[in-house]
C-alpha cells in the first residue's frame, strides 16, 4: 500500500515527504524514492526502531556531491517558502546561506538584489531550479509574491516576516503570501529583516497590497491593553507613574503602543471604575488589588 502510494504522488524536492524504507545497511537506511530511485538516509538520521517497511518523513535535497538526499532534520524553509538566513561565505558562485542543514544554501549572483555580504541576514524565497536541478534562493522576492486580491477580513490575525525597511515603514511578507506594510507612525517595538511576528490586517488595499498593524484594531485592542494596564498594576503594588504629561515614547517603552490608544484604555479602565486618575500617576482601587 505505501509503495502504491509513494508512485502516486510524486517525490518533492526541497520538501518534507513520508517515504517507506526499502533497505537497511550499516551507514544508514533507503528509502523508496519512486521516480527518484532509492534515496539515502544517513544513519544518524534514522529514528530509533525503524524497519524494513516502516515510514518515516524525511526532508529530500542534494549533497555537496550533487546527490539526492534525505534527512529527518527540518531546514529554515522549504521550497515555496520565505525566511531570513545569514550569509556563511560568499565565493565566485554566489552567496551560501545557514539554513539549517549541513549544506549551505546558494543563492546565484543573478538572484542577488544586492551584493550579499558574509554575517549579514538577508530574507529569501527557496525554490527548486529545474535548470540546475537544485534548491536555490533568491534574494528577489518580489516575482514570487501572490498579487491576486486575497480573501482577508479587517483585524484578522496573520503571520507576518519582516523584510524591508523604507521611509515609510516596514515592509512584511503576510502568511507567506503576500506582500504587506506596516506603517512606521504605527509600529511602537523595534523589527528587523528576517523576524517573524504576529500582526493583524488594516485594509486590503484596491491593488491587493495590505496595510497592517500589530495591535489588534479597534475595541478588541483596547480591552487587550486595559488587560496589561491592570496586570502591570497588580505587579507593581497598584500604580503606575503614568499621567498626561509622560512622553509618548515613555508610553511605546512600556506598552508598545501609541499615547492615544493607551488613553484610550485608561480611560475604560476609569469608566469601569477599576482606577484612579492620580496627580502623579494611576493607581489600582483597593478591592481590585487582589
Amino acid at each position: 500500500m505505501h509503495h502504491i502510494l509513494n508512485i502516486l504522488f510524486m517525490i518533492e524536492t526541497g520538501k518534507l515527504n513520508t517515504l517507506r524504507i526499502v533497505k537497511e545497511l550499516d551507514f544508514g537506511v533507503y528509502l523508496d524514492g519512486a521516480e527518484l530511485g532509492e534515496i539515502l538516509l544517513p544513519k544518524r538520521y534514522v529514528p530509533k526502531n525503524c524497519k524494513i517497511d516502516d515510514t518515516v518523513e524525511v526532508f529530500i535535497y542534494f549533497d555537496s556531491d550533487d546527490r539526492i538526499i534525505a534527512t529527518t532534520q527540518i531546514p529554515n524553509a522549504m521550497a515555496g517558502q520565505f525566511a531570513g538566513m545569514e550569509v556563511v561565505s560568499v565565493n565566485e558562485v554566489g552567496a551560501f546561506l545557514d539554513w539549517g542543514l549541513q549544506k549551505d544554501l546558494l543563492v546565484p549572483f543573478r538572484e542577488q538584489k544586492v551584493k550579499m555580504e558574509e554575517g549579514k541576514t538577508y530574507v529569501v524565497y527557496v525554490y527548486f531550479d529545474t535548470e540546475s536541478n537544485r534548491i536555490a534562493a533568491s534574494a528577489k522576492l518580489d516575482q514570487y509574491f501572490d498579487l491576486e486580491p486575497t480573501e482577508y477580513d479587517d483585524g484578522q490575525e496573520v503571520d507576518l516576516l519582516i523584510y524591508n525597511q523604507t521611509d515609510m515603514g516596514y515592509k512584511a511578507i503576510v502568511n507567506n503570501i503576500n506582500d504587506g506594510m506596516l506603517y512606521e507612525n504605527e509600529v511602537f517595538q523595534p523589527l528587523h529583516k528576517g523576524q517573524k511576528i504576529k500582526g493583524f490586517i488594516k485594509k486590503v488595499r484596491d491593488d491587493g497590497k495590505l496595510d497592517l498593524c500589530l495591535q489588534k484594531p479597534g475595541y478588541e485592542k483596547v480591552e487587550e491593553l486595559s488587560e496589561k494596564i491592570l496586570a502591570y498594576l497588580r505587579k507593581n503594588e497598584g500604580f503606575l507613574n503614568v499621567t498626561d504629561k509622560t512622553p509618548p515614547d515613555v508610553i511605546s517603552q512600556m506598552f508598545n503602543v501609541s499615547k492615544k490608544t493607551f488613553k484610550k484604555a485608561v480611560g475604560a479602565l476609569y469608566r469601569k471604575k477599576v482606577i484612579k486618575l492620580e496627580p502623579d500617576g494611576i493607581s489600582l482601587i483597593d478591592n481590585n488589588n487582589q
